[in-house]
């Protein structure tokens, strides 16, 4: 059973970085194993894809927050991290971590998720 934490600040001030890290035990993100990757849920909306890590360290992000959004990963530790930085109250939602098998909101594991607010 693949089993994901998200970790990081509930609130981030306008302008700043939201950094989130996302611990997964149960499997190797360097194992063949689809997409690790980032979605976010804003209040009273769907869910939204924001980007993917695949195993061998490719990344992959949304048209719409490419320009903000970094996905890196430790190996050492099994976690991957999200960075989105220049952040918005617009930004505020529900974080989660995800095993997923396309670039999309599809998945096949997810974390409980993580409230952020942007607010100053």
């Amino acid at each position: 059973q693949v089993h994901l934490q998200e970790s990081g600040p509930g609130l981030v001030k306008p302008s700043q970085t939201l950094s989130l890290t996302c611990t997964v035990s149960g499997a190797f993100i360097t194992s063949n194993l689809y997409y690790w990757t980032w979605l976010r849920q804003p209040p009273g909306k769907g869910l939204e894809w924001i980007g993917s890590i695949s195993a061998g360290g490719s990344t992959y992000y949304s048209p719409s927050l490419k320009s903000r959004t970094s996905i890196s990963r430790d190996t050492l530790k099994n976690q991957f991290t999200l960075q989105l930085s220049s952040v918005i109250p617009e930004d505020t939602a529900v974080y989660y971590c995800a095993n997923s098998p396309g670039l999309s909101v599809a998945t096949n594991y997810r974390g409980q998720g993580m409230q952020v607010t942007v607010s100053s």
